[in-house]
């Protein structure tokens, strides 16, 4: 929401603009405070406001926050099943679990925002998007 204040506050009311530049940072600094004291902590996609596809960029403010790569991974993974009470069927890569797939260039564990590049997706069992030479570019 703030990069969206920040470029385009024309698409917010005034008021949400503002708010959104001013609760940014607090909202950073309280996910930094709720990890440093061990809550759990889980990825989820209930915003509106940023374009479909875009949410990968939150793994970046969790970083930026403390998290460290891993553990940021593991809220959008294992964090995020166990708190919806489905780590029996999703959540990891494991035999007799459903498992969405993907795959970047890089390694997100050394730079978290290769997580924005995704190459390849696997879904239910089919790719849905390949890799290929070009793609790896």
């Amino acid at each position: 929401m703030v990069k969206v204040a920040k470029a385009h506050p024309e698409s917010l009311n005034p008021s949400s603009a503002k708010k959104a530049l001013e609760v940014g940072p607090i909202t950073i600094a309280n996910l930094g405070n709720a990890y440093k004291a061990g809550v759990k902590i889980a990825f989820g996609t209930d915003q509106g406001m940023a374009p479909h596809g875009t949410n990968a960029q939150e793994f970046a403010l969790m970083v930026r926050a403390g998290m460290t790569p891993m553990d940021a991974i593991r809220a959008a993974t294992v964090n995020a099943a166990d708190l919806l009470n489905a780590s029996a069927d999703v959540g990891s890569v494991q035999a007799n679990r459903y498992a969405d797939l993907i795959a970047v260039a890089g390694d997100p564990l050394a730079d978290v925002t290769q997580l924005e590049r995704v190459r390849f997706v696997m879904k239910g069992g089919a790719v849905v998007k390949g890799w290929t030479d070009a793609t790896a570019k």
